[in-house]
């Protein structure tokens, strides 16, 4: 019974040290998982806290963005209050406004604003409000051409004829055109840029010819100008607005090339003009020199060291309403040589090493009617020589014939053989100029131009120029149908001669394909009534090598 009891009792100590052991170890799980918990807690209510300041701090920064739109729209309407007041401000307040906002500095340097204020509330003032071009830099000259409106007869296009065409192949690589169309009349801007588009899409989309026009807001208000040295208003209006076409165009040129040149819409030039007026530039003893002349007459032909146009805008925006053009380089020539102590004479010498002149000249001012309404400008320059009315050319031997009336002793016998040109009567619809080899002629290339110098608007319109094959029909299956569509080539006309070429601005110029072979007539042929007399200065039918 004892060692019964005893074993009971020991069951029940041992069950009882069972219980507290898993009571125990129960806890101390239990524990950890609490901790557990706890830990998470904590973290996450970190996480919480950390979220709920980033939420703050965007939140800030949100209205801070609120803040800035509602005041730029504020800013907006003042900024169009402020244009509607400044509009009604004098230059001299504008200027003053100006300085007090632009720097706190106590010194500070004059810009353009300070010449031309009525620019400050125009970011777009210096914007070209028309462009064609490709934007060429890095060229050894720069020739700048303002043009504007005449009232009787524009000369521009005669001028780019002429320019271009004694360009060689080499020198349209090494230098631009830019012709700025100093006018605000929008039409009118985009019309001339149109034109000049369609008259030269290959020295545009080349590079060689850039037309850029002023922005509407770059000219003042021209209506407060002072009558100066007797000239009437329109005089100095049309003087005041020629110095900041200048300028406009010298600032957009400086950065493009080593030298720029200026030059007018009414000139023609000499041959090898470019490489003439390098080669002296590069010939001066001295870097000292300011200005080359290539012609005695106004701002025609007039070379400037790109480096020194900041110097000369900055002069002549300094006078502009107070002097002619002409006027003001020299007195920026006195300026930097000339010794008030000293007399007239030396002046002129010491102004003769900045001041350079070549002759003969190599720019002719051709253009009667002034771009100021009214004048007549007969002004030539003499260094240029005679004009150069035709040019002659080996031609191959041909008998030659037109439907057109000779005007006095201007035969197309004597234009043929290079002797002089061939002046004729208007021509009509139908009318011809044929030239029938002697022998069948295989032809490499043709140049035709009409007009001259004297007479630039005696030209052809709306003619073309056509050949007759000697073997006809071989010639035309073998060389108007091209491609597989069989899309004609070329126009065939009703008495078989094959069309190759129009003129355009009075030139015609092209390469024979050579499968026609040898050629037995080249025939101009008007398609309408011209409206004026024609004139035909040279004619070029170049033989192909054999």
């Amino acid at each position: 019974m004892r060692l019964r009891n005893g074993t009971v009792l020991t069951a029940v100590v041992l069950c009882s040290v069972v219980s507290v052991s898993w009571y125990a170890a129960f806890s101390a799980q239990k524990g950890d998982v609490v901790d557990i918990y706890q830990r998470e807690f904590l973290a996450l209510r970190d996480r919480l806290h950390a979220a709920e300041q980033e939420n703050l701090k965007r939140s800030k920064e949100l209205n801070l963005v609120l803040d800035e739109i509602k005041r730029a729209i504020a800013e907006k309407q003042t900024l169009k209050d402020f244009n509607r007041t400044w509009s009604h401000l004098s230059d001299e307040t504008k200027l003053k406004l100006w300085n007090i906002t632009v720097s706190k500095n106590v010194l500070q340097l004059p810009s353009i604003f300070h010449h031309l204020p009525h620019l400050l509330a125009r970011e777009d003032s210096f914007q070209p409000s028309v462009y064609l071009g490709q934007r060429r830099t890095g060229v050894s000259v720069v020739m700048g051409v303002p043009t504007v409106k005449r009232e009787v007869h524009s000369y521009l296009i005669d001028t780019l004829n002429s320019l271009i065409y004694e360009l060689s192949p080499e020198e349209k690589q090494d230098c631009v055109i830019v012709v700025l169309i100093a006018e605000t009349d929008l039409p009118y801007v985009n019309s001339v840029a149109e034109n000049l588009k369609s008259l030269f899409p290959n020295e545009i989309q080349s590079g060689l010819l850039e037309v850029i026009a002023p922005s509407v807001n770059y000219y003042p208000d021209f209506s407060h100008l002072k009558e100066t040295f007797g000239d009437p208003k329109e005089r100095v209006r049309w003087r005041t607005k020629q110095n900041l076409d200048y300028c406009f165009l010298m600032m957009y040129a400086q950065l493009k090339g080593t030298y720029y040149v200026q030059l007018e819409d009414d000139i023609v030039v000499r041959p090898n003009y470019l490489s003439t007026m390098k080669n002296f530039a590069l010939q001066q003893p001295s870097e000292e020199w300011m200005i080359l002349e290539f012609s005695q007459l106004g701002f025609i032909g007039k070379m400037f060291k790109s480096l020194d146009l900041s110097l000369i805008v900055e002069f002549i925006l300094m006078f502009y309403k107070d002097k002619p053009i002409d006027w003001l380089l020299d007195h920026v020539l006195w300026v930097k040589v000339c010794n008030p102590e000293k007399d007239a004479k030396h002046c002129d010498r010491q102004k003769a090493n900045l001041r350079i002149r070549f002759k003969p000249s190599l720019f002719q001012h051709v253009g009667t009617h002034s771009s100021l309404a009214g004048k007549i400008q007969k002004l030539k320059d003499k260094d240029f020589g005679k004009h150069a009315l035709h040019k002659g050319h080996s031609n191959p031997p041909a008998e030659v014939t037109s439907s057109l009336k000779t005007y006095q002793h201007f035969t197309l016998e004597k234009a043929y053989l290079g002797e002089d040109f061939f002046w004729a009567f208007t021509p009509v619809a139908g009318d011809f100029i044929r030239f029938r080899f002697f022998t069948p002629v295989k032809v490499d290339r043709f140049f035709f131009r009409s007009g001259n110098i004297e007479h630039p608007g005696d030209k052809l319109f709306n003619t073309t120029v056509e050949v007759l094959p000697f073997d006809t029909e071989l010639s035309w299956k073998e060389t108007l149908l091209d491609g597989k569509d069989k899309t004609p080539k070329y126009q065939r006309t009703e008495d078989g001669y094959i069309r190759i070429a129009f003129f355009v601005n009075g030139i015609a110029e092209g390469v024979v394909d050579p499968m026609f072979g040898p050629l037995e007539v080249v025939r101009l042929s008007t398609l309408s009534d011209s409206p004026v007399w024609v004139i035909l200065s040279e004619i070029f039918i170049k033989k192909a090598e054999t």
